[in-house]
């Protein structure tokens, strides 16, 4: 398949346009400086504007775009930046797919939709829940419409934590809990809906070659576990103590209005969809998937 790809310099985008092409796939790159590449392609999405041919022939679209969810501190501006830099790109590439008639758009999204589910379990089914991300989830979800009602099979892929060596969750916690400081934040009792950077890419390409999967899809592991039971396992695989407990308050006062939705929030959010569509997830437990990044 030819397959366009926008964000493909993040961190699921690295991993994500080398894997495609080792099972055959074409990539062209879309980005917004000056092409320096032959599999690369300019667009501005502020301005609409994309280079022209850039999506000829394409068999999919995927869009990853949108700036990084926790990495600084929630301000109005901030706020609207996430929004921004999710809505606007997706709206540009859906509105290309109905345009071209290209078949297929996958598009990034977050469990955020679901907001703070406490113990009980979700999959797909579940209801949208309340606060910034579920309101930015939905809005960034429904700006595929126009790929939906040209008739294009659209995905929107609700990615929870990805485990990767080289960056995301692990890229704050592990070199706090390899200095002897890690611990349980909060209550320690919230569910972490974790998934390894090898099954959000394998979901994805399962999304693209399997004309079944349509809709959302919950890219997590199928074992979330607490965030008690995460520091541990964490701790446990880089042979350090985690004895330390930091406050729901002190996270509050780092981290303002992201603590609540993003670190203290629980989310028991299941791969209902992958799972029933036959994927078989390369690393099924917290365990083996830190395993798995640690080692690599």
């Amino acid at each position: 398949m030819r397959v366009v790809i926008s964000g493909s310099s993040g961190l699921i985008g690295t991993a994500l346009v080398p894997h495609l092409r080792s099972a055959g796939h074409e990539v062209v790159r879309l980005v917004r400086r000056t092409p320096q590449a032959p599999d690369e392609r300019g667009w501005d999405p502020p301005s609409g504007r994309t280079d022209a041919g850039a999506l000829d022939g394409a068999d999919a679209v995927i869009n990853l775009s949108g700036a990084g969810i926790g990495d600084k501190r929630w301000t109005g501006a901030r706020k609207q930046e996430l929004r921004d830099s999710r809505l606007v790109p997706t709206d540009v590439l859906a509105r290309a797919v109905a345009a071209q008639g290209i078949p297929l758009m996958i598009n990034g999204s977050a469990v955020g939709f679901y907001g703070d589910t406490g113990a009980v379990a979700v999959d797909e089914s579940g209801p949208r829940g309340r606060g910034f991300l579920a309101d930015l989830v939905r809005d960034w979800e429904n700006a595929t419409a126009p790929a939906t009602e040209a008739g294009a099979r659209v995905v929107t892929v609700r990615t929870g934590l990805v485990l990767s060596p080289a960056g995301g969750l692990l890229g704050i916690m592990r070199p706090i809990v390899k200095a002897g400081l890690g611990g349980r934040l909060g209550s320690g009792e919230q569910f972490w809906p974790w998934v390894s950077l090898d099954d959000e890419v394998g979901a994805i390409t399962y999304a693209l070659e399997h004309d079944s999967v349509v809709g959302p899809v919950n890219a997590t592991g199928p074992s979330p576990v607490t965030c008690t039971e995460f520091t541990k396992t964490l701790a446990s695989a880089l042979h350090r103590p985690a004895p330390w407990v930091v406050p729901g308050f002190a996270m509050r006062a780092v981290l303002g209005e992201f603590a609540d939705e993003g670190v203290l929030v629980s989310q028991r959010v299941l791969p209902g969809v992958l799972e029933r569509e036959g994927y078989t997830f390369q690393h099924a437990s917290v365990t083996a998937a830190l395993s798995a990044v640690l080692d690599g």
